[in-house]
C-alpha cells in the first residue's frame, strides 16, 4: 500500500513509525514543509533560556536518521498546494527551486499541523518581533536575549507557551509583561484558579494584563513600544503567542469537511469525509471524550495518540480514539499549574449538577524537606456522583494529581470509587493520607452535608458579607477577628448565639473545618467554612 503523510512533526511522524513496524512492506512517504522533523515544540521556550543547551536536543530524529529508523522517506523543504481526490494525488512545490512535482497515494494522512495567528497589526514586521512554534523561532529569540540588547518584553497571549516564555525571559532576568484580550489567563482553568497564577505572577515581577487586546507595535526599525488597549509599554521584544492555526488552506476547494475553525473534521477513526485519506494532530478537529462534543486540542501528547491509532487503522484494525480531556500542564516560576476533565462552567454547561471544592493539602509529608502544599479544585456531579475534573496548583508534582483525575475521568468513575484507592506513600513522595484522597474526602464532606462551606468564587461574590469571621488558625491571623482554637471548644461560645452566621477560616481549611465539626455538634445552625483558607483567598478578610 502507497501512503503519503504530510507534516512530519508529531503526528506525521508517529503515522509513519507505526505504519512501517506494522507492515514494514507499506511505501511510506513524508513530504513536510520544513527542513527539522520530529521536534519537540513543546521544548522550545527552554532553549530560550539555556536550560536546553544545545538546539540539537530538540530535534529528535533528523530525516536521514528517521528513514534509516523506521524505512520510511522522508522529503523536506517541500508544500504540499493542492489534493485532486479523484486523480488520489498532491501538488507540492520545492521551497528553493519552486519546482512542482505530484505525488500520487493509495491512502492520505494529513498531519500538516498548524502556524502561530500574526495579526495584520502596524509594526508586527519589526525586528524583535517573535513567535515561537520552531526550533528556529528559539533560535532567533535566544539571540536576542543573549545580545543584551533586550531588557523588557511583552508577550501577547497567556496560554502555556506564553507563560512558558515569561518564566524563561525572567530566568535571563528579563522584564516580562504578559497582555490577553481574556479576562484571565490560563485558558482550561477556571477564573478563580487563573486570577490565583496572576496574582501570584505579580509577586514575583510577571505583570498579566487582562482583557487587554494588542493593537501594534511602534519603531524606527526595531520594537520600542507594544500598543494595548489600555495603554503603550515599553519593551524591546514582543512575543506573539496568540494562538495558532490549522494548516489546511490547501484543502479550500476540496470538498474535505472543515470545522469553522478550519481544522479537519474526523471520526472516531481519524478519518475524513473522504474514505481514503485520515488527519491527526493539531489540524484535525476530535472529540471531547467526556462530552462527545467537538474539540480542538492541540497538543503533542493528542498527537501521539492520535498518529498510532491512525496506523493501525490503516493496517485494518478497528480502534476508537476516544477523544481529549483537555488535560495540560505547565510550569511557571515556583509554581506549576495543571488541570483535566471539566471545568466548572464547562460542567454546568453540559448540564451536569455541579459541586465543587477546593482546598490547600500538604503535597507530601509536611515534615520531609522540600515539602510543599498543592491548591486543588475538583469538579463533580451532585446526582450522579460523576467526577468531572481537576485543577491544581503548587510547587511540586501536580501532574501527578492530574494523571489519577485523568484515569478516574477516563473510566467514569464517581467520586465514592475514587475514595479508597491504595496509593503509593513514602514521605519524600506523597503523605500517608494521599492529597489526591484527601481532596475526595472533602469533596465527599461537602457533597454529604458534612462540610459546610463558601467556595472562593462565592466568597468573592460576596455570599460572606453578613457572616462574622472567625480566626481558626494556629496563630491568629487575620486582623479584627476573634480567634478560636478549635481544640478548645467543648461549648457554646461566648457572645455568639447558635444561630449566628459565622465563617470560619484557618490557612488552608482544615482546622476551620474541625470547628465547624464541634459547633455543630453544640448546637450552632449557620456556620460555613471558607474553602482554600487564607493560602488561596489572602488574609485581607476583615469586614469593611
Amino acid at each position: 500500500m502507497r501512503i503519503l503523510i504530510i507534516g512530519g512533526v508529531a503526528a506525521g511522524t508517529k503515522v509513519a513509525a507505526k505504519l512501517k513496524r506494522e507492515n514494514r512492506g507499506d511505501e511510506v512517504l513524508i513530504l513536510t514543509k520544513s527542513e527539522d522533523i520530529s521536534y519537540a515544540g513543546c521544548g522550545l521556550p527552554y532553549y530560550v533560556s539555556n536550560v536546553i543547551h544545545e538546539r540539537s536536543q530538540l530535534i529528535v530524529n533528523t530525516p536521514a536518521a528517521f528513514e534509516k529508523l523506521t524505512g520510511a522517506k522522508v522529503k523536506t523543504g517541500v508544500e504540499v498546494t493542492a489534493l485532486d481526490r479523484e486523480a488520489k494525488k498532491v501538488t507540492a512545490v520545492d521551497l528553493k527551486t519552486q519546482e512542482e512535482a505530484e505525488y500520487s497515494y493509495d491512502k492520505l494522512v494529513i498531519a500538516t499541523g498548524a502556524s502561530p495567528i500574526v495579526p495584520p497589526l502596524p509594526g508586527v514586521d519589526l525586528k524583535n518581533v517573535f513567535c515561537m512554534r520552531t526550533p528556529q523561532d528559539a533560535e532567533d529569540l535566544r539571540k536576542a536575549v543573549e545580545s543584551g540588547n533586550i531588557k523588557r518584553a511583552v508577550i501577547a497571549g497567556g496560554g502555556f507557551i506564553g507563560l512558558e516564555v515569561a518564566e524563561n525571559l525572567k530566568e535571563k532576568g528579563i522584564r516580562t509583561t504578559v497582555i490577553d484580550m481574556a479576562s484571565h489567563i490560563m485558558p482550561g482553568f477556571d477564573p478563580e484558579m487563573a486570577e490565583y497564577v496572576e496574582n501570584y505572577l505579580a509577586d514575583i515581577g510577571i505583570m498579566a494584563m487582562t482583557d487587554t487586546k494588542l493593537e501594534g507595535v511602534e519603531g524606527t526599525d526595531k520594537v520600542e513600544k507594544v500598543k494595548t488597549s489600555r495603554r503603550a509599554i515599553k519593551a524591546d521584544a514582543l512575543i506573539l503567542s496568540l494562538g495558532i492555526r490549522a494548516n489546511t488552506g490547501f484543502l479550500a476547494d476540496t470538498g474535505i469537511e472543515l470545522a469553522p475553525n478550519k481544522t479537519i473534521l474526523v471520526d472516531e477513526h481519524l478519518r475524513t469525509s473522504d474514505e481514503d485519506i485520515y488527519a491527526a494532530g493539531d489540524c484535525a478537529m476530535v472529540v471531547n471524550r467526556m462530552t462527545g462534543e467537538r474539540a480542538w486540542s492541540p497538543m503533542g501528547s493528542s498527537a501521539n495518540i492520535e498518529g498510532r491509532i491512525l496506523a493501525q487503522n490503516l493496517e485494518g484494525a478497528d480502534i476508537s480514539y476516544p477523544g481529549v480531556l483537555g488535560t495540560g500542564v505547565v510550569k511557571l516560576p515556583g509554581l506549576n499549574a495543571g488541570r483535566t476533565g471539566l471545568t466548572e462552567a464547562a460542567a454546568k454547561a453540559a448540564g451536569h449538577d455541579v459541586i465543587t471544592v477546593l482546598g490547600a493539602v500538604d503535597d507530601k509529608a509536611h515534615y520531609y524537606p522540600g515539602a510543599g502544599s498543592f491548591i486543588v479544585k475538583m469538579i463533580a456531579d451532585k446526582t450522579t456522583r460523576e467526577f468531572l475534573g481537576i485543577q491544581v496548583l503548587g510547587k511540586g508534582a501536580v501532574d501527578k494529581m492530574v494523571d489519577i483525575a485523568v484515569v478516574a475521568l477516563s473510566m467514569k468513575a464517581t467520586v465514592n470509587q475514587l475514595e479508597h484507592l491504595d496509593f503509593a506513600y513514602a514521605p519524600p513522595f506523597s503523605t500517608a493520607i494521599h492529597p489526591f484522597g484527601h481532596m475526595i474526602n472533602v469533596l465527599l464532606n461537602k457533597m454529604e452535608g458534612k462540610l459546610d462551606s463558601f467556595t472562593p468564587a462565592e466568597f468573592q461574590e460576596g455570599a460572606a458579607e453578613s457572616y462574622t469571621i472567625l480566626d481558626a488558625g494556629l496563630t491568629p491571623a487575620i486582623e479584627g477577628a476573634e480567634f478560636i482554637n478549635p481544640a478548645e471548644v467543648e461549648g457554646e461560645l461566648q457572645n455568639h448565639p447558635k444561630d449566628e452566621k459565622l465563617l470560619l477560616v484557618c490557612t488552608k481549611g482544615r482546622r476551620a473545618y474541625l470547628l465547624q465539626n464541634r459547633l455543630k455538634y453544640f448546637g450552632y445552625t449557620n456556620t460555613k467554612v471558607l474553602e482554600g483558607g487564607t493560602m488561596f483567598n489572602g488574609t485581607e478578610l476583615t469586614e469593611e
